[in-house]
């Protein structure tokens, strides 16, 4: 007997082909966060449709495709921050910003803090943080986008 329609889209997450077709996508943002993934390009890696692509990356990871990618972008961005003496401006463009206005005002609405105030932060923590295994430091720094940048905007404001 065949499923109703309206049950499919949920075992779909329950298909290991597609499964690894979305960790494909997922490795590939990992490993290159600084280029474009537009969700188009993202499909043709897994080799599924943009909006089952997209519906399922969300379904499988929690956030959208593009979420991923700023949270990645921010993550890649505080690790420079802290650890070199890049110019903010090489930074921004290095983790796939295109301007450094835009990549400004995202790092402030995600962080609570500007790149140039997130760099001083990060190192006076440093000599403590050193101590903190690195797999539950970067767990406990990643960026919290469980809501969209311009929904927190928002909020923010409305306060």
């Amino acid at each position: 007997m065949t499923k109703p329609t309206w049950t499919r889209g949920a075992d779909a997450l329950e298909d290991p082909a597609l499964l690894r077709r979305l960790l494909r996508a997922k490795d590939r943002i990992d490993a290159a966060s600084h280029e474009a993934w537009p969700v188009r390009r993202l499909a043709e890696v897994s080799g599924v449709s943009e909006a089952h692509f997209a519906r399922s990356f969300k379904r499988a990871f929690g956030v959208p495709p593009h979420r991923y990618l700023l949270t990645r972008r921010i993550e890649q961005a505080t690790t420079l921050l802290r650890d070199t003496d890049l110019a903010i401006t090489d930074i921004a463009f290095a983790t796939g910003w295109e301007s450094l206005g835009t990549f400004g005002r995202i790092f402030r609405d995600i962080t609570g803090l500007s790149p140039s105030e997130m760099r001083v932060q990060a190192r006076a923590d440093q000599a403590e943080l050193d101590r903190v295994p690195a797999c539950v430091l970067k767990a406990a720094q990643r960026p919290d986008l469980t809501i969209a940048v311009l929904k927190k905007r928002r909020r923010m404001a409305g306060e």
